[in-house]
């Protein structure tokens, strides 16, 4: 008999020994997983657990001041906490027991989170069926998304392994810690709320609802409900209280109840209730959500153009059209600017402001007939954007046959009167009003090829927009184009500052043809990418073709048969070039050209991501001046190369040169409608990109590399 009172006896010793001794049991919390921004550790209830029970673990994050983590639902942007259990034989863990959030505004946007230390506690069930003397192992792969103005993706695996006793022995400060918060986590209503529409908002009635209650918030769980950062007005009918709720823009009800989280005040004291509300049938047939709606993140960065308004597209618009006027890619319309600069000195001061006026018209019409097709392709469910003109490869042989033609002319190779270019003689006359027209027209169609700063997020905001507001951004856009050329018009003083008239007009107008033919062989070499051989041997077949034409109506000037047959025999060859280089001109299959590169899929970015590797997607075309000025200034750069191998960033390029649907999306999906855009993704699994600016440097780049392989932490700008 004293056998059984020996082992009661000796049970709580050895118990001890197996919970405090090094080696053989470890603390109730895990080791932490640290960042500059978050503190993470696994807490258990439990030093020792007891086969069958349930007890409650948290996830613990003491968060840095100034950042925040998510709720289940992030709000306007971010991403909740998750965790992967990797339990032992027969354990399992329930999900996440949220507490209730706090509404923390991130102008213009509020998300939902948490800030300062939180717990998010889980239970875990022991399998009934383990030994007394193993070990429970609890292995916790948590991810979460940290924000301050920017936002930062981080992980870790926290690690605990509790020995299996007869019975469980509790850790009593861990313990405390987390009923404590289970204590407060939102208590069930004891209610059923209503939802309704109230006009264009939507009306909660929460008739169970302490009449003291003041303060309140409702937290929806589904992110395509409410409008986060729009104002909740409670009003009281009779016992009854009601929530006014602005609709998210993007609304949908899954089915005929919502849930959600509601917090108030009363008596001083803060309250969180969970509230599920039928909903009214009306609501339920608007739309129908997705059984599990996509998580949405958008990361509440500085990036050029999130979120503009009107008013800021307007303004992104017409800075990016004034500073058109000075990309790489203009340059040949800026000596055609100035040609017509030192002929309008010569002009009255009517002449020179209807001239003016003219090349705003040119501007204005091509401006807008260009985005009108892009609008209305768009409609028709068609992926173009900005410079999508280009991607044609039979255009792009035409606009290079245009610049030799200019080119030739300016040397006197041959004089075509007012040419389209404006460079003909007789300001005054019908041919050189055409002319300037011509001009704004030409300057619109060889600028298409560049993007300024702040174009891109304009035109993105653009072609999201109804057609008159995407008409208005364009229109402000061709009006910061233009104003340069026009405020000159109107400024004789300006024009006086040119030299007088004379012999340098001559030399700089023959100067002026040497821009042309350098834009020329660019515009061949891009056919080239385009179309491989046969685009080269179609565009100068093209120019050859152009240079005899011009030749033959030139030497058979003047009429009768000899005129009419030259004019038959132009138009003939004119006509079999153009059949030449649309048969020759094909656009290749393969759009991938990334040399060292790789080339851009959606689903090699996810699959770089789950390895843990940064990566960097630059989106390009051959025929973008700007996206090939950054190469060669940034991204070609030693020490941008030397910062990815260092880092294990994957580049991958998408090639936009030609047509490319897939590609097109991905460019909608960041807000833009043409290139360059640059993204870097941090080397976790699902984290979103920090979106480049439009204009490189090797600093920038490199910086950003860090920031997404997690050795940099980008200050934000207060």
């Amino acid at each position: 008999m004293a056998y059984p009172l020996t082992r009661q006896l000796w049970r709580p010793v050895v118990l001890a020994l197996a919970v405090l001794a090094p080696g053989l049991a470890q603390a109730a919390e895990s080791s932490a997983v640290t960042s500059p921004r978050v503190t993470a550790t696994l807490l258990s209830s439990r030093d020792a657990v007891a086969p069958g029970e349930r007890f409650q673990v948290a996830l613990v994050q003491k968060i840095a001041p100034g950042w925040h983590t998510y709720w289940a639902n992030p709000g306007d942007s971010g991403e909740p906490t998750r965790i992967a259990w990797t339990l032992s034989q027969g354990a399992t863990a329930s999900e996440i027991q949220w507490p209730a959030p706090k509404a923390i505004p991130v102008e213009p946007l509020v998300n939902f989170g948490f800030e300062g230390t939180v717990l998010l506690p889980v239970e875990i069930t022991v399998p009934a069926e383990a030994k007394i003397g193993e070990r429970l192992t609890l292995q916790a792969a948590a991810t979460w998304l940290v924000c301050e103005k920017i936002c930062i993706p981080e992980e870790g695996t926290l690690t605990l392994d509790l020995p299996v006793a007869s019975a469980a022995v509790a850790d009593a400060a861990a313990e405390s810690r987390i009923e404590g918060t289970r204590a407060r986590l939102p208590a069930p209503a004891g209610f059923r709320g209503r939802l309704a529409a109230e006009g264009e908002a939507l009306a909660l009635m929460l008739p169970g609802l302490p009449a003291a209650a003041t303060d309140l918030r409702f937290f929806p769980l589904s992110d395509t409900l409410i409008d986060h950062a729009a104002a909740q007005d409670m009003r009281r009918a009779g016992d009854a209280a009601a929530l006014r709720l602005a609709r998210s823009s993007a609304f949908k009800i899954a089915g005929g109840e919502i849930a959600g989280v509601l917090t108030y005040r009363e008596s001083g004291l803060s309250r969180a209730l969970s509230v599920t509300a039928d909903v009214d049938p009306v609501l339920v047939g608007a739309a129908a959500a997705p059984a599990t709606p996509p998580a949405t993140v958008s990361i509440p960065l500085p990036a050029e153009g999130a979120d503009l308004t009107l008013w800021a597209a307007l303004l992104f618009a017409f800075a990016g059209g004034l500073i058109l006027n000075l990309m790489p890619c203009v340059l040949p319309v800026l000596f055609i600017k100035a040609l017509g600069f030192a002929q309008l000195a010569q002009a009255s001061r009517s002449q020179v402001r209807e001239q003016g006026l003219l090349f705003l018209a040119g501007v204005l019409v091509t401006f807008m007939a260009l985005a009108t097709l892009v609008i209305a392709l768009g409609a028709l469910g068609t992926s173009v954007g900005w410079g999508f003109q280009l991607q044609s490869p039979p255009l792009v042989i035409a606009l290079a046959v245009v610049m030799t033609l200019i080119g030739l002319n300016l040397l006197g190779a041959f004089e075509i009167g007012a040419s389209a270019a404006g460079v003909g003689h007789g300001l005054a006359s019908r041919g050189g009003r055409l002319g300037a027209f011509m001009t704004g027209a030409l300057a619109v169609v060889v600028a298409t090829p560049c993007t300024a700063p702040f174009m891109g997020a304009a035109i993105g905001y653009a072609v999201t927009q109804p057609p008159l507001l995407g008409l208005s951004v364009f229109l402000s856009l061709a009006l910061g184009f233009a104003l340069p050329v026009v405020a000159l018009s109107f400024a004789p003083g300006l024009l006086r500052l040119l030299p007088k008239p004379g012999r340098w007009m001559l030399v700089l107008k023959q100067a002026f043809a040497f821009p042309m033919f350098a834009t020329a062989i660019w515009l061949i070499w891009v056919a080239s990418v385009q179309a491989g051989p046969g685009g080269v041997l179609a565009a100068l077949v093209a120019v050859l073709a152009a240079g005899f034409v011009v030749w033959l109506v030139g030497v058979t000037r003047g009429s009768g048969f000899g005129r009419l047959a030259s004019s038959l025999a132009a138009v003939l060859v004119a006509c079999g070039a153009g059949w030449f280089v649309v048969q020759s001109a094909v656009p290749e299959a393969t759009q991938a050209r990334a040399g060292d590169t790789q080339v851009w899929t959606p689903e090699r970015v996810v699959a770089l991501q789950a390895e843990g590797r940064p990566v960097f997607v630059n989106f390009t075309a051959a025929w973008c001046i700007t996206c090939l000025a950054n190469e060669r200034v940034a991204l070609s750069r030693q020490e941008v190369k030397d910062a990815f191998a260092e880092l294990k960033v994957v580049y991958l390029k998408a090639d936009w040169t030609n047509r490319n649907s897939q590609i097109a999306m991905a460019l909608a999906e960041q807000g833009r409608a043409g290139v360059p855009l640059y993204l870097f993704y941090p080397g976790s699994k699902g984290a979103q990109p920090e979106i480049l600016p439009q204009l490189l440097t090797p600093d920038m780049v490199v910086t950003a590399a860090r920031r997404a392989a997690g050795k940099e932490v980008r200050t934000a700008a207060r």
